[in-house]
Parts: structure tokens; sequence; C-alpha cells
């Protein structure tokens, strides 16, 4: 993890210099591992981002807020209580300690001036946010550690606030750098000269660390036992301008970018260690370059926290329906023999005057066949031969109707199967609260969810995507099955090109001509946007149907999103999000 304590200290510098004397306005708590603190001041108001996400565990500006529940948490509640009108009057950081704490100035329920600090500790899984009182007792935190999860250290209200047990490592802050030196070339001869700093230093990242030997061995792999007299010297010199750098707080952010365009780490240090395999930039503050780095992967994570309950009811359904279908193709299987029971019937009431009551089998010549071989025929000794022959037709009959009845359950499961797959697609696609509220209501009409009594039917407008092609054409992406049908069958007219991924789901797309002929570029780029709005969005090449709007229908009965269409042509295109926000209209 990059963000290690050398990393926070610029960070508190930066809330230093920007929020230092603000009064805390609001508080929300979007999930139960992110708080976010408005802070109004004379000179502007920020937004102040405590985030104990394990895999993206952080403290900066934001100016995106995430959508927060209906009915704010317990512990949100406490803090707005505790600190609303609260004046942030200092940020510090015990040596390089990945921890902040936030002391505020705020009024107890007495009236009288008290000190409350929040400490926000950024440690992986085991990070955390806590409100500690004027006495250093725990008020609350975002995440209670008790005696069964920890015999060290119990974060419960009412229990005095301990710092994380200190490393056995030298502080850059406090400690000579020829010590330092020394410490790292104690470790074992095989170790890397990284490796021996992380283990060693306090309150540095792998990042930095590597960045260290960089420069130390010209960009070579270096190791302990490599180390000669000239390279401790280097290695002094570096870790004292490392040192002072950190004094200082007056690195820059500094994010490094691979060739697919995703970020691969940050610093405080220019990374010079990439070299070709990946481009360094510098951000503008250092609140930018956690939200550039973390922010796509915080959004995919809260959306995947929410749509837990969405997709296990998906899932179970699904396996409901593919365990029925297979339990029903096995039946149908078995109807196939239908004609041996009749054959069977027809055998037995040819010989009737041949049998006898009481026999549990018969072998009699089978006139169907060619060749007249003889066929065995089990029978029930309690029935007449002419009663044995009637149960055959019977079973006969009973293996025909249900062979008709399996065709058409067969066919309505894997259609509603089929349904389901979309929906599956429209969570995938999922950015907001809103898009899964749409699913809900969606599935509660289809009678997946139970409705809630009294539950009013929100009337929402249809939000379509919009989008305008290179050559000016507009073009109309649903978000979700509802959206889809709205789109094909009432908002569309019928001269314009509908669009959809073949045999895969995904959004309904219309290039709306308004009188004109469609151009290559516009379909092109049509069939770009229903590619990237589908399953197929990470492939590189899928195939794309479309035809005019008039040719699409649906089927009377048929599920939400689901149509037919004929008189198509097929294209093939290349899903590229970075296409379809170039030419998404904004609003």
């Amino acid at each position: 993890m990059a963000l290690d304590g050398a990393f926070l200290k610029h960070i508190g510098r930066e809330i230093e210099e920007n929020a230092l004397g603000s009064k805390v306005d609001k508080v929300y708590q979007p999930n139960r591992d992110e708080l976010v603190l408005f802070l109004r001041a004379r000179t502007g108001n920020r937004k102040l981002l405590l985030s104990a996400r394990a895999n993206s565990a952080r403290i900066n500006f934001t100016e995106e807020v995430p959508e927060n529940p209906k009915e704010p948490p317990m512990l949100c509640m406490l803090l707005r209580k505790r600190l609303g009108g609260a004046r942030l009057t200092a940020v510090r950081q015990p040596q390089l300690e990945r921890l902040l704490c936030f002391d505020f100035a705020a009024v107890n329920d007495l009236g009288d001036e008290v000190t409350l600090t929040l400490v926000a500790e950024i440690m992986g899984r085991y990070s955390n946010v806590i409100l500690v009182d004027e006495a250093g007792k725990i008020v609350d935190a975002l995440r209670r550690v008790d005696a069964s999860m920890s015999s060290e250290r119990l974060v419960l209200p009412g229990v005095p606030y301990h710092m994380p047990p200190p490393q056995d490592k030298l502080c850059l802050l406090t400690a000579d750098c020829r010590e330092i030196t020394e410490r790292v070339c104690a470790q074992p001869g095989g170790t890397s000269l990284a490796k021996a700093i992380l283990s060693s230093v306090q309150g540095l990242s792998p990042v930095v660390c590597r960045e260290i030997q960089h420069q130390t061995a010209h960009g070579a792999d270096l190791r302990i036992a490599d180390m000669t007299p000239e390279r401790k010297e280097r290695l002094t010199f570096f870790l004292n301008r490392l040192a002072q750098t950190v004094k200082n707080a007056d690195g820059s952010p500094y994010m490094a970018v691979g060739p697919d365009q995703k970020p691969v780490d940050f610093s405080f240090l220019s990374m010079e260690q990439y070299g070709t395999a990946a481009v360094v930039s510098r951000k503008s503050s250092f609140s930018e370059l956690l939200n550039d780095f973390y922010g796509e992967r915080d959004r995919i994570e809260r959306m995947h926290v929410r749509s837990q309950g969405l997709l296990h009811l998906l899932t179970t359904a699904s396996e409901r329906l593919s365990r029925k279908i297979n339990a029903q193709q096995a039946d149908l299987e078995r109807c196939a023999q239908k004609d041996e029971l009749r054959v069977c019937g027809d055998l037995l009431s040819a010989n009737l005057f041949r049998l006898e009551k009481g026999t549990d089998s018969v072998e009699l010549p089978n006139f169907y066949d060619e060749g007249q071989l003889p066929v065995v025929i089990k029978m029930n000794p309690a029935l007449t031969p002419s009663q044995n022959a009637q149960k055959y037709y019977k079973e006969y009959r009973k293996a025909k109707t249900a062979e008709e009845i399996l065709a058409v359950q067969i066919r309505g499961a894997r259609q509603e199967l089929a349904y389901l797959d979309t929906v599956f697609d429209e969570l995938s696609r999922a950015s907001c609260e809103r898009d899964l509220s749409e699913i809900r209501e969606e599935l509660t009409e289809q009678g997946y969810i139970r409705a809630r009594k009294g539950a009013k039917k929100q009337n929402r407008p249809h939000g379509f995507l919009e989008f305008r092609s290179t050559d000016g054409f507009r073009i109309l992406v649903g978000r979700n099955n509802r959206e889809n049908d709205e789109l094909t069958l009432k908002q569309a007219k019928k001269n314009d090109l509908w669009f959809h991924t073949k045999n895969i789901p995904g959004s309904h797309v219309v290039l709306v001509l308004e009188g004109r002929k469609a151009t290559p570029q516009a379909i092109g780029e049509a069939a770009a946007l229903a590619a990237c709005y589908s399953r197929g969005r990470d492939s590189s090449n899928v195939a794309v149907d479309y035809t005019e709007v008039r040719r699409v229908s649906k089927p009377q009965g048929s599920k939400p999103g689901m149509v037919i269409y004929v008189g198509n042509k097929t294209v093939f295109a290349v899903p590229d999000s970075a296409t379809a926000e170039r030419l998404r209209v904004s609003g």
C-alpha cells in the first residue's frame, strides 16, 4: 500500500493549510466504512473523506460525495451531535505512524468547551476512525474491536484510547541517517535493499523503498551483500534527502499510470523506478491524486456492497430455474419413449385371445418391425390382458400430454432465465443508488420481490443516456429493461435505427435520424455504444444487430426488455469506454 506514514504527513499538511479553523457543518456516513465531514470556512467549504475501507483506506478532500442512506447510522448521528459546529484546531501525526489526529474545539451538553479528537487510522484491513473525548476515552468508532477480536487492543466506548503497538523500526524524523544505514545493512545478505529499508524504517511504503534502492544502485537490483562503502554513502545521502522531504512535507503528488491507462502506484516522490513501463505524472494536490487513484475502485466497491441483496436474489432465482429446467428436460427425455408404450398396448390388444390373466410378462412378435422380432412386455398379474393394454394406452396418453406441457414449460423457463440474465447485466452496470432502486422496482413488478404494504410506486422520469455522434446524430441508450421498452416501443420513431448486441444481454440503443439518412460513422458509433453497454463490454470485438424500429416488436406477455426483430444487419464493434465518454451528452 502506497499510503504510508510519510505520505500521510503530506496529507496532514494539505489539510492544515486548507481547513484549519473550519467548522463542521454536516457529517455523513455513506456506508459502514466511510465518513464525510463538511467543513465550512470563510475561504470556502470543503468535504473531508475519512475512509477505513480495507483496500482503499485514506484521508483526503473530495468533490464527489457518495449517496447516503435514507436513515443515518447511529455513529453518524452521534458524530453530528458531538462534532456539529465544532472547529478544527489541529491536525497531528505521532512521528510517522499511519494515523492522523484531528482535534476539534466543541461544546458539550453543559455548554463547556471541550476538545474532541477524531483519530483516522490508515492500516489496511485494520483501518478505523475513532472519536476520543477530552479524557482520552473512546466515545465510539467505525469498527468496534472486542476481546474476541483482539487481545492486545480494545476499541470500545468508554475504554481509554491507545495507539496501535509500535514497530521496531527507526523513524526518519528522529534517527540519524547513518544509524539507519547501519540498521539496514545489518539485515541478512540475501535481502534486497528495498526490503531491508522497509523492515528497518518507519512509515515508508514499498514504492518509496524501491525508489531509494533505484537511486542508490543506479537502477540495478541490489542486495545487502553487495553494499560497498561507496554504496553505503550513497544510501545515507538519499536517506538524508528523503528525511528532509518528509520533515518539511514538501514532496509533490505523483501517480504512475500503466499502458492500459490504469493507475499503478502513487507517492510523494517522482517514481523513476518504472522507466518506460509506466507514465508518471504530477497532480495538483494530494487529494486529487487519491481521488483519481481510488475513485473508480471505490465506486465499484460501494455498488458491490449495495447490490449484494439483489445479486443474491437473482442468483437464487437463476439456480432454481436451472434446476427446474434440468429436471423437466430429464422428464422430457423419458417422454420420448412414449411410442414404445403405444406399441406395447397395440401388441397386447392384437393378442388378447392368446393371453391369460396372472402372467407377469409376455413375449410377442412386433408386427411394426419388418423382421417381427419378439418383444418382452411386462404385465401386472392382478390385471386382465385387456386391462394391461389399457394401462399402456393410458401411460402413452399421459406421456404425450406431459411432453407437450413440458416443452411449453421449458421454453418459458428458458425465457425467464434469459430475462434474469439481462437483469444481471443491468446490475453489473449500475452506477448509483437510483439504478439499483429501478432494478428493485422492476423485480417487484415481476413478482421476484414482495411489494411492501403502503409503498407508493415511484414515477421517475426516464433517464435515457444520451450521446451525440461525431457527425451530429442523437443516440439514446436505455439503462435498464423498463427503459429499454420505453425507448424502443414508445419514444423511438419507426424510421429510427435500433441496435442490440447479438445473443448477448445489453441495452437497447436507438440512432435518432430525424428525417436524415444514417451515415456509416453514426452507425459504427451507435454499434460501439451497444457493445459498450452490454455484457460484451470487456471483449475486443462484439457482433451488433441493427434494424429499423418498425421491425422490432414485443411478444405478448413477454418480460420487460424482451423483443423480437427481423430484417436486421450485423456489424462488428469494439467497445470503447473512452469513445463513449467523449460522445456522452452531459446532463
